[in-house]
């Protein structure tokens, strides 16, 4: 194995490190922002990591030449690749599913793939390649939506809303459910369970204009003497 102290090298890894830290820090701040389970350190560590494996894993390549004996070959994307495919274990940690059926966490489980491709990409000395991917992460994630909420077709336009509703009476349901769509409300899934007491649980998947309130559906739901109890989610 030959080895010498090459400071020229060493300032060009501590840069490569230095950027990747830097990127990880611009997509874990939008994260920390939206308080998401996989915030600043997590997205930190995972840059800067992977771009130090990239490192070791290119340089080591060439530190083994062959020999007269010996012929040692090295993929010097060898480690890398195992990056990809082992980070796929983290982010199925912040993939939930929730109660109402629904799945969060996978645009959070997207970005922590993301920050160990830019982390990849730098290590690889694709400098400029890695900042427009961050550049382009950021848009997708923050630019894009936002703007499709305003200009987009009339579903994008839209927010879901978990209903859950206690009804006393059977009768009851279809004239909460037509009072429902009085108020401009449109129902996507309708889950109705019977309880003790003769009372009825309803569960509403709803969706209403996104610049309507919750608040605004929840006090327009509860002043329905029909409904004994009205529980609201924003999903």
């Amino acid at each position: 194995m030959n080895w010498a102290f090459n400071p020229q090298l060493e300032i060009q890894i501590l840069l490569k490190l230095g950027i990747s830290a830097i990127l990880g820090l611009i997509i874990g701040l939008e994260r920390e922002m939206k308080r998401k389970p996989a915030g600043l350190k997590t997205t930190l560590v995972i840059s800067i990591v992977s771009c130090l494996l990239t490192i070791v894993s290119i340089e080591s390549a060439y530190m083994f030449p062959g020999s007269d004996d010996v012929n040692i070959t090295m993929d010097p994307l060898r480690l890398a690749a195992q990056i990809v495919s082992g980070i796929g274990f983290l982010g199925a940690g912040v993939i939930l599913r929730r109660d109402n059926n629904s799945i969060s966490g996978l645009t959070t489980a997207a970005i922590i793939w993301g920050a160990a491709g830019i982390g990849i990409a730098v290590g690889a000395g694709f400098y400029i390649e890695a900042i427009a991917g961050v550049i382009l992460l950021m848009l997708s994630v923050e630019f894009i939506p936002y703007s499709l909420k305003i200009i987009g077709p009339k579903q994008l336009r839209q927010k879901e809303i978990m209903l859950k509703l206690i009804i006393h009476k059977k009768e009851d349901i279809a004239k909460v459910m037509s009072k429902i769509n009085e108020e401009k409300i449109s129902v996507k899934n309708i889950r109705i369970k019977d309880l003790e007491e003769n009372r009825h649980s309803v569960h509403l998947r709803i969706t209403v204009d996104g610049k309507r309130k919750t608040t605004d559906v929840y006090y327009a739901v509860s002043k329905f003497a029909e409904i004994a109890k009205v529980e609201i989610e924003n999903l």
